[in-house]
């Protein structure tokens, strides 16, 4: 009897010790408390400054581990509130739209208002779009995420539209006039607001439509397990979440492996049979994704040459003239021979993180740059890290792709690092440079996951710049891309656009600078694609070099 009670006490003692290191490890889990805030602003709203939405998309939460683990401090909660509510969309009046009471791009129709107009470079030019459905029946609400740009095709100039929803079927799109000419209109539905609804849908309660997933090697036994930032069901797993981010990741565990035995990272797939039959209406290529909207007037207005230079103020943060890139806050210069970029870098270590569209830019400057040689450290394709020397100018560039999730191909396990934890291993100074780009993996989740992350980076930032004031950061912004109906429920430009919103308050006020790929990319006459064509990669890395070496006035 007194072996049992002896057996029983020590088992007790043992689960004693169990929780204590459980909890001990789930403290150290805990995300390190942020001092930053920022305030949000809300959607667009025409003269009712003071009203509120009558209908907006409020998301009624479940349960999902990406997010709802997270301690936020006062700020950091009052921060999240502030970015969320600045992300609310307005909504259709009713939960279920019918396919032919949907927006339909061909109904619908724009006017420049007063087209015949005395125009000077600096104006403001109005636009108004007129919505209808598909029976040609007006809109009698709002929602629709259009894209408006102005341009001149002999020019090779563009510049993109603030669009302003007035909930009734209405929009109004004003433009900036910068330069001189005949000057023309495009505006495109990106997606109808009955569609809006459906991707809202996906990113709350299918963020596992995209699946990742893991090698688990020992010696001639391997297994492969699925893995994302929260898994369904009982079933046991790994828990490799970061322990000084809390970033949390997770694999289903092997059935015979230890989880210590992890040896890649990859892309799984996408989920199919999201939609129902009549939500797929929503997205049709040559219907309602990305169709342009015609005038029923003039599409152009003629602009004289002004004396005075416009305000800068305004809205858009650029255009394409002669097909160079013109920042409206300051002057950059044009990189065109492969010296001035060697002459600019010179003494200088470049880190380039994030994803594809970043790495676009270690190709460029390896390819245009020929005394800036790769050196190979035998990286899967594609996915890095790569580094780049130019021995005789002292010169080191290096990528590395952002922690999971990333749907690259294969990523050795070793190579899984968070843009935070490598920001914190850099000592920085004036011979330091860091571009960072992180959105496109981040488009399936909730929002409050991309809010951690960048949290993190930001944290990593204020600290490096706290040591090493001189170091040159730089975020390159997110961009359009090409849309078809399984694109739209994965990556739509509507999704980078939130992500892109959200990124750019939560590192406003600090001493960084921007590459507004979005502009860049939006304004310019080339067909949108995720990974933009070299010219406007080039143009990037003009106003990226800019900031390294800034043109003397």
């Amino acid at each position: 009897m007194w072996r049992d009670s002896f057996r029983l006490q020590i088992f007790c003692l043992l689960l004693a010790i169990l929780a204590f290191v459980v909890l001990v490890h789930n403290f150290l889990q805990l995300e390190h408390l942020d001092d930053a805030t920022v305030s949000g602003s809300s959607w667009i709203t025409e003269n009712n400054d003071g009203q509120t939405l009558s209908r907006s998309t409020r998301i009624a939460r479940k349960p999902y581990c990406g997010y709802e683990q997270q301690r936020l401090s006062k700020r950091e909660q009052a921060e999240e509130e502030s970015l969320l509510a600045a992300l609310l969309w307005p909504k259709p009046p009713d939960d279920e739209i019918p396919f032919v009471q949907s927006t339909d791009p061909a109904h619908s129709d724009f006017v420049i208002v007063k087209p015949g107009a005395h125009f000077k470079v600096g104006d403001q030019l109005e636009v108004l779009v007129r919505m209808k459905d598909f029976r040609g029946k007006p809109k009698q609400y709002g929602g629709d995420y259009l894209q408006a740009r102005i341009h001149s095709p002999l020019l090779k100039a563009g510049a993109v539209g603030r669009v302003v929803d007035c909930h009734n079927g209405f929009y109004k799109v004003f433009f900036t006039l910068l330069w001189p000419g005949e000057v023309k209109v495009s505006v495109s539905l990106v997606h109808p607001s009955e569609a809006i609804q459906v991707l809202l849908r996906l990113r709350e309660e299918r963020p596992d439509r995209v699946y990742f997933k893991s090698s688990f090697k020992s010696g001639r036994f391997s297994e492969t397990t699925e893995c994302n930032v929260c898994l369904p069901g009982d079933l046991p797993v790994c828990n490799f979440t970061d322990l000084y981010t809390g970033e949390p990741w997770f694999c289903y565990k092997p059935r015979k492996l230890s989880c210590a035995s992890r040896i890649s990272h990859a892309k799984g797939g996408y989920q199919k049979g999201l939609l129902t039959q009549e939500e797929s209406l929503f997205f049709q290529s040559d219907v309602n994704i990305k169709m342009p909207i015609f005038p029923s007037g003039p599409d152009a207005v003629t602009v004289n040459a002004r004396d005075i230079a416009e305000d800068p103020n305004v809205s858009p943060s650029g255009y394409y003239y002669q097909d160079q890139w013109r920042p409206r806050t300051h002057r950059i210069h044009h990189f065109n021979e492969s010296e001035d970029i060697t002459k600019c870098l010179q003494g200088k270590v470049i880190h380039l993180f994030g994803d594809s569209t970043i790495r676009q830019w270690f190709e460029y400057l390896t390819a245009f740059v020929p005394d800036l040689v790769e050196f190979n450290l035998g990286s899967p394709k594609n996915v890095g890290p790569f580094m780049a020397v130019d021995l005789k100018r002292n010169i080191l560039l290096r990528f590395r792709c952002h922690g999971p999730p990333i749907r690259f191909t294969t990523v050795f396990s070793s190579e899984l690092r968070y843009v935070a934890n490598e920001l914190n291993g850099i000592v920085g100074g004036r011979n330091t440079v860091i571009a960072i780009t992180i959105w496109s993996h981040f488009s399936t989740f909730p929002v409050e996951v991309y809010i951690r992350r960048l949290r993190n980076i930001r944290r990593s930032v204020i600290q490096l710049l706290d040591r090493s004031p001189k170091t040159v950061i730089v975020i390159r912004t997110a961009n359009v891309q090409e849309l078809g109906p399984e694109v739209s429920l994965f990556n739509s430009d509507w999704y980078s656009y939130q992500l892109d919103s959200v990124m750019r308050k939560m590192f406003s006020g600090i001493a960084v600078h921007f590459v507004d790929a979005w502009e860049m990319s939006l304004a310019h006459h080339l067909p949108h694609n995720l990974h933009p064509n070299e010219i406007i990669v080039k143009n990037q890395i003009d106003a990226f070099l800019s900031y390294i070496c800034p043109l003397q006035t």
